[in-house]
């Protein structure tokens, strides 16, 4: 059997620096595991591993140097949170099978037909993405596994996080650049009229649910989706951040198929149309089912504060990115010039 007692199991976390992975990495040394991280010894982000962590130097994206770093070693679990597509599954399931008891595969709630035809989603909410390429590929990964399980007993267990965020990364489609912009009074673009539904979890709260999956036999063969409860609109997101720093946010709304038009090769706005742009509401109740201890306990409106303090300690890494803020300003000039084009061509009414 796999279950242990949790101050007993090894873990080997691939990644453990990001935005969801840290946080992971603290909750399960505070939870007294043995931790080993595998990375390529980066950390852009400035997310400190905890005292006692193993830190292993290799590239996951090669077969060779992944094996090195792996080989002669035995895990209980090992989480990889770098998996993108089918070339990285199958790679895990040749290279991590034979030397972990657990394999937790992060995907990505993404991965869920957009529009959803029927809230709250569930894990049997029906997975494709016809608009997003990163869903398809983790969507890809996922069928490898998920087949590698079925026909040799590959011990997968598939986690699809949604909108996770930490204080190093705010939930926004231009990260920390949105926050300045906010904060110097420039104008923000919000896709569509900035009420679709959006769900929002802090980090800390996912690893609640992430690091209670680990050693539960239960859990090999099952696909959670890890997301709480927190559902804000868009126009309130950004309100929330400018309210925090106590200036008025200036949201220009812009309908999500202008984006990728005026900006196509910007990282956000094919997210946008094939995922952000859509309500996106999730019914946690398998997670909590074998998590009894997950919920949510960082709202957004509190976690706010808790970003802008991190804003104001670390200024070299929330500095405003000028490329991003120059395809925003593009995106509002493109919105302002439609608008004017229509008022300028809008027939005029003749009074009788």
């Amino acid at each position: 059997m796999l279950e242990r007692d949790e101050a007993d199991l090894s873990v080997l976390y691939i990644g453990g620096t990001g935005t969801i992975s840290a946080s992971c990495v603290r909750l399960s040394v505070e939870s007294g595991m043995r931790v080993a991280v595998l990375n390529r010894g980066n950390n852009a982000k400035g997310r400190a591993l905890p005292d006692g962590v193993e830190s292993i130097v290799g590239d996951v994206t090669d077969e060779a140097s992944l094996a090195a770093a792996v080989a002669g070693r035995r895990f209980d679990a090992v989480v990889d949170f770098l998996s993108f597509d089918e070339r990285d599954a199958e790679r895990a399931v040749r290279v991590l099978g034979p030397v972990t008891r657990q394999y937790v595969q992060i995907s990505s709630a993404s991965v869920y037909g957009k529009p959803v035809l029927q809230t709250p989603i569930t894990e049997s909410t029906p997975t494709h993405n016809r608009f997003l390429a990163y869903a398809r590929a983790k969507l890809r990964g996922e069928e490898v596994v998920r087949r590698a399980f079925a026909e040799h007993g590959f011990p997968v267990t598939v986690v699809r996080p949604s909108h996770t965020y930490d204080d190093a990364n705010p939930p926004l489609a231009g990260d920390w650049t949105v926050v300045d912009r906010i904060a110097r009074g420039a104008e923000v673009p919000v896709h569509g009229d900035g009420t679709s539904l959006w769900t929002l979890t802090h980090a800390e709260d996912f690893a609640v649910g992430l690091v209670g999956l680990l050693g539960n036999p239960r859990a090999i063969g099952e696909v959670f989706h890890i997301t709480g409860g927190d559902v804000w609109t868009w126009d309130q997101i950004h309100t929330a951040i400018a309210d925090a720093l106590g200036v008025p946010a200036k949201i220009v709304h812009v309908p999500s198929d202008l984006y990728p038009v005026v900006a196509p090769d910007w990282f956000w706005s094919e997210l946008l149309v094939g995922d952000l742009a859509h309500s996106a509401v999730f019914d946690n109740a398998k997670i909590t089912r074998f998590v009894p201890a997950f919920g949510q306990r960082l709202t957004f409106h509190r976690a706010v504060r808790r970003m802008l303090a991190w804003r104001e300690a670390h200024p070299e890494l929330t500095a405003p990115d000028p490329a991003t803020d120059a395809v925003l300003d593009r995106i509002v000039a493109a919105q302002h010039a439609a608008r004017d084009v229509f008022a300028e061509h809008a027939p005029v009414e003749v009074p009788a």
